[in-house]
């Protein structure tokens, strides 16, 4: 035998030995540079994260990306599902829950300055004796004035918790320099209801801006009120309200549906069919209604449009809903944020889902309203075309659509009056808007004499002096206008003026009543009811 031949087993050995050695380092120990069959696919986005913090050419923020990669992940799924990291969760939750922890102030960004529009009643600003048309020139030792503070920055920096202390230094009209407030903060409460007053003489109007803990509360003491002012028939305004609590929804939508009528039901993969019955506790069962959406409403207030409509009660006024059908549930992160996830759709009563198609595009979907624009829905319902394998029918025999958000059963077109030529340029440039609050601003220790929001309806007027000081400030603007335009503009000018004037004093409560004038869609649904 030779020799090569007896150790050929043991060189055989050695080789293997080496080999595995050498893929062994190869491999690196703690999956460094691979995974195991075992995670072949729940830990691959972690090793593509660990490989480009470790190796990628540049500094990278890994809680950026591991962000921006959820939300990639999700946008392909679908358009609602979502991940709210652990910054924007108090945030984005705050004003459904309806309370949050801070300094007490509704505020505006006007001119690069943070300006206080209004305190909220009893809250700790208030009590400090802050004022509407302050501004916030420092929060503790940082300025916020002309430094294109945003919206966002400034909730931030006023918002924390209770019992905590910020300071802020105030410049006030008519006081030289600026002064100083400690505001320790405190549960401030936030409310879904903008305005409730009667529209008509028996007519009552309320509106909802989105469907918190608190809403259904608000709106039943906001209705009980009115009907003690004589409410007849209602006008509930949802537009531009994007929704919120399934169960606030529910809670409005049954105040109006006679006991056992089906308000919506939802259904997933893995959830099983959920309804929601009214119950026998009603406001408005026999009542007239009048329920106002645009393209703005979606989610819970199309469940409350949708549940009327199919249940033959009540008239829905205005232009197609959003079209969300999708049912998010909150799931909690060890870290504090937490993600939103599509697990259900919901379904109107005659069985519609009104969520409108989705193909992946996330900026598509949202901006599809721009798309209504330029096919000319928004100004003639008839260029709107349903499938008819979408098609419902209500008990009462009216065809309803699902695949694409509510179609009211009156439908009002964005106005293009040709007659208001002027004064659609300057309010739809703003400049009514700012013209109207700088002269709140001016003339604020003038408008003590009235007392009420309704006093100031009364009493106050853009006399033709205000009228001619705007003219000459649009003038300086850029936009001018000829004398008959003047004269066919001049009403609404002075209404919307003093509607600005009126939010600037009393918040929404002031704005609505006065702001009427000028709504189509509210005057529809008047007629309507009428």
């Amino acid at each position: 035998m030779k020799r090569s031949t007896i150790y050929l087993p043991f060189l055989l050995a050695l080789m293997l030995a080496v080999g595995m050695f050498i893929g062994n380092r190869l491999s690196l120990t703690g999956n460094e540079n691979s995974f195991s069959g075992e995670n072949e696919n729940s830990g691959k986005i972690d090793l593509i994260l660990h490989f480009i913090e470790r190796d990628y050419v540049d500094t990278i923020n890994r809680n950026e990306l591991e962000k921006n990669a959820i939300n990639g992940m999700l946008e392909k799924l679908d358009p609602h599902s979502q991940y709210v990291s652990a910054e924007e969760f108090n945030e984005m939750n705050d004003p459904l829950l309806g309370s949050f922890e801070g300094i007490g102030v509704s505020f505006r960004i006007e001119k690069d300055t943070i300006t206080v529009i209004s305190p909220v009643k009893g809250g700790p600003s208030e009590k400090l004796g802050i004022m509407a048309g302050d501004r916030i020139v420092f929060i503790d030792d940082s300025l916020v004035a002309g430094v294109k503070v945003t919206n966002r920055d400034a909730m931030r920096k006023l918002k924390g918790p209770k019992g905590t202390t910020v300071r802020v230094k105030i410049l006030r009209r008519g006081v030289k320099g600026l002064t100083d407030f400690a505001i320790v903060r405190d549960v401030i409460p936030t409310y879904s209801l903008d305005a409730a007053y009667m529209a008509k003489e028996n007519i009552g109007y309320i509106r909802l801006n989105k469907f918190s803990a608190t809403t259904h509360e608000e709106f039943v003491e906001a209705a009980k009120k009115l009907k003690k002012d004589g409410m007849q028939k209602l006008i509930l305004d949802l537009r531009g309200n994007t929704g919120g609590y399934l169960k606030a929804a529910t809670d409005i939508a049954d105040e109006f549906l006679v006991d056992g009528k089906l308000i919506v039901y939802t259904q997933g993969k893995s959830r099983n069919k959920s309804f929601a019955f009214a119950t026998d506790n009603g406001l408005f069962e026999k009542e007239e209604i009048a329920v106002l959406i645009d393209e703005g409403s979606a989610s819970a207030s199309e469940i409350v449009a949708g549940a009327l409509q199919d249940n033959d009660h009540g008239t829905i006024v205005g232009r197609r809903s959003f079209g969300k059908g999708l049912v998010q549930e909150q799931l909690p992160m060890p870290d504090g944020s937490a993600l939103r996830l599509t697990v259900s759709r919901y379904y109107t009563p005659t069985g519609r889902c009104i969520q409108k198609p989705y193909d992946g595009d996330f900026m598509k979907y949202h901006n599809e309203q721009l798309d209504r624009y330029t096919d000319g829905e928004m100004m003639h319902p008839d260029s709107i075309h349903f499938n008819d394998s979408l098609r419902y029918t209500t008990p009462g025999g009216k065809t309803v659509y699902g695949g694409g958000g509510i179609m009211p059963d009156v439908y009002v077109p964005m106005v293009a009056d040709s007659n208001l030529v002027f004064y659609n340029k300057v309010a739809n440039s703003g400049l009514i808007f700012q013209f109207a609050f700088d002269y709140t601003d001016m003339h604020r220790p003038e408008f003590s004499i009235y007392k009420t929001a309704d006093g100031f309806d009364t009493g106050f007027e853009m006399n033709n002096a205000v009228f001619n000081d705007f003219i000459a400030y649009a003038d300086k603007k850029g936009i001018k206008a000829n004398n008959g335009d003047l004269e066919k503009s001049r009403e609404s000018i002075q209404t919307l003026f003093k509607a600005f004037v009126a939010r600037n004093i009393y918040d929404d409560e002031g704005f609505y009543p006065i702001y009427q004038k000028n709504d189509p869609m509210l005057l529809k649904a008047i007629e309507a009811l009428k």
